[in-house]
C-alpha cells in the first residue's frame, strides 16, 4: 500500500505535477474514453449524435468513467470536444461518421459578429458533466478540465474541417492579420472563462491541447500559440493560482522550452516525435507527459515494449506523467493497454 505522502496533495497525478519524483509515474492516456473500448461505442450509439453525446452530463459522464473502471488509470479526463467553444460562440458545428467535425467557414467578416452573449448558457451542459464526476470518480483519481488551444481551434473554424497542414488558417493569419489577432483574442477569452468554470466544477488539472502548432514558423508560433495560451494561463491563475496546466504543443520540438517559459504552464505534453534525451533535459525544467508512439501501442508486442522501456528508463528520476504522445487509435486492442499498464506499473 502506498504510504500517504506527507507534504502536498495526495493523488498522483497531481503529485507529478508539483514537481516530485515518484517510483512508478501517474498514468493516464489522452482519448482515453473513445471508439476502442465496447462499452463507449453502445453509449454512443444511445446517444444519436456525438455532440449530444458531448452535451448529455449523464452520458458524458458515464463515457469518462469507462475507462477509468477498466483500467483504473490516475486520471479521468472530461469527455468532450474542443470545438464545442466555437459552438458556443453561435458557429455551426456537425460530426459526420468518416469525415469529422464540419464547421461554416468563418470570415475576417464574421469575427465581430460572434455570439459571445450565450456562451456559457451553451456550455452549462459540460459544466454540469465535470460537476457529476467530481463526484462520481474513485478518491485517487484526479479529474481533469480541458480546451482546443486557440490556434487549433481557429484552424477548425477557418478551413470548416481539419486539414492535413493547416493551410487555410495560416493563409488567414498572412492576409488577414488583425482579423486573425481579434479571433485570438476572443478565443483567449473565451477558452480562459471555460477552464474557469471547469476548474469551480472540480476540474483539478487543466489540459490545453495544441494539436496544430508544428505547422507554424517561429514568429507565427510565437503569435498564435504563444501568446494566447499565455493569456488563457495568466486569467485562470487569477482566480486558480495553484492549478496544474499542461501545455500540449504537438509537434513545436524546436520552440518547447520557449513555450513553457513564455506561456506559464505547469507541465509539457510531449509527442511521440521529442526523443528520450531531449524529454530528459525537459523534464529537468519541469514535469513533463508523454510520449508514447499510438502506433507502438496498436502494434503491441516488442515494438510497445522498447517504446515503453525507452521512456521509463530515461524519464525515470524527474517529475513526469506516462502518457501516448496523442490520442489513442481507435483499433487498438484492449489487451494491448491493459499490457501497457502492466509494464509502466511494473
Amino acid at each position: 500500500m502506498e504510504k500517504p505522502e506527507q507534504h502536498g496533495p495526495r493523488k498522483k497525478l497531481l503529485r507529478a505535477l508539483s514537481g516530485e519524483v515518484l517510483d512508478t509515474p501517474p498514468l493516464w492516456m489522452m482519448r482515453q474514453a473513445g471508439r476502442y473500448l465496447p462499452e463507449y461505442r453502445a453509449t454512443r450509439e444511445t446517444a444519436g449524435s456525438f455532440l449530444d453525446l458531448c452535451f448529455s452530463p449523464e452520458l458524458a459522464e458515464e463515457v469518462t468513467l469507462q475507462p477509468i473502471r477498466r483500467f483504473n488509470f490516475d486520471a479521468a479526463i472530461l469527455f468532450s470536444d474542443i470545438l464545442v467553444v466555437p459552438y458556443a460562440l453561435g458557429r455551426d458545428l456537425r460530426f459526420e461518421e468518416g469525415r469529422g467535425p464540419l464547421l461554416e467557414p468563418i470570415t475576417a467578416a464574421d469575427i465581430c459578429s460572434l455570439d459571445r452573449a450565450g456562451f456559457h448558457d451553451r456550455l452549462q451542459p459540460v459544466y454540469e458533466t465535470v460537476s457529476r464526476l467530481s463526484n462520481s470518480l474513485p478518491a485517487e483519481t484526479a479529474l481533469i478540465g480541458f480546451c482546443g488551444a486557440p490556434w487549433t481551434v481557429a484552424t477548425y473554424m477557418i478551413a470548416g474541417h481539419g486539414t492535413p497542414d493547416q493551410a487555410p488558417g495560416r493563409l488567414f493569419l498572412y492576409q488577414h492579420r488583425e482579423a486573425f489577432e481579434d479571433l485570438m483574442r476572443i478565443l483567449s477569452e473565451r477558452s480562459a472563462e471555460y477552464l474557469i468554470r471547469q476548474a469551480e466544477a472540480g476540474a483539478e488539472v487543466l489540459q490545453i491541447f495544441d494539436s496544430w502548432s508544428g505547422v507554424l514558423d517561429e514568429e507565427s508560433f510565437a503569435l498564435a500559440c504563444v501568446e494566447p495560451v499565455r493569456h488563457i494561463v495568466t486569467k485562470v491563475r487569477e482566480k486558480f493560482p495553484d492549478i496544474p496546466i499542461i501545455g500540449f504543443p504537438k509537434g513545436a520540438s524546436e520552440f518547447l522550452e520557449h513555450y513553457r517559459e513564455k506561456t506559464g504552464v505547469t507541465a509539457l505534453g510531449l509527442d511521440w516525435t521529442v526523443p528520450p534525451n531531449r524529454a530528459k533535459h525537459l523534464a529537468n525544467q519541469g514535469c513533463v507527459q508523454g510520449n508514447l508512439d499510438p502506433l507502438r501501442l496498436l502494434a503491441g508486442g516488442s515494438a510497445l515494449e522498447r517504446g515503453i522501456d525507452a521512456i521509463m528508463s530515461k524519464l525515470s528520476g524527474s517529475p513526469f506523467v506516462f502518457n501516448l504522445g496523442h490520442g489513442i487509435l481507435p483499433a487498438t486492442p484492449i489487451e494491448h493497454v491493459e499490457a501497457m499498464i502492466r509494464r509502466v506499473r511494473g
